[in-house]
């Protein structure tokens, strides 16, 4: 008897990796959940990742971001921080903002990660084994 292998469904996302000048890095929290992650969420069917986030930092941070001070970081894969079974496959981008985020939509709440407190908070999967990494972090 062969044991059922469950196939991890999987999510399509664009996020953006956003740190300040002193290196913090800012993560989002949405309504019902406990891990921190990157600001953006799932790409819609025939929509280019880029305009995903541009979208989503526009609805959950009322952020408007020109796309051009954007850079592409890559795909990258982790387990899901909210959905039982499921893998993201995000696509990140480096960006910077001038404006103060504003939780809206489904963002519960907004920090910036210091440096060193990496411990300090639950992090996604994602965010943690690979945004820091990616950070510097």
């Amino acid at each position: 008897m062969n044991p059922t292998r469950h196939e991890s469904r999987k999510i399509r996302a664009a996020a953006g990796v956003i740190a300040d000048a002193s290196g913090r890095l800012l993560l989002v929290r949405k309504r019902g959940t406990s891990a921190f992650m990157q600001p953006g969420g799932k790409i819609e069917p025939c929509e280019a990742p880029l305009d995903t986030l541009m979208r989503e930092l526009r609805e959950e941070l009322g952020l408007a971001i020109d796309p051009a001070t954007t850079s592409r970081l890559g795909l990258f894969s982790a387990k899901a921080a909210n959905e039982p079974d499921s893998t993201v496959e995000a696509e990140l981008f480096a960006l910077s903002i001038d404006s103060q985020p504003i939780a809206a939509a489904e963002i519960e709440e907004i920090i910036w990660l210091e440096p060193g407190s990496t411990n300090s908070v639950e992090l996604a999967p994602l965010t943690r084994d690979v945004v820091l990494r990616l950070s510097g972090m």
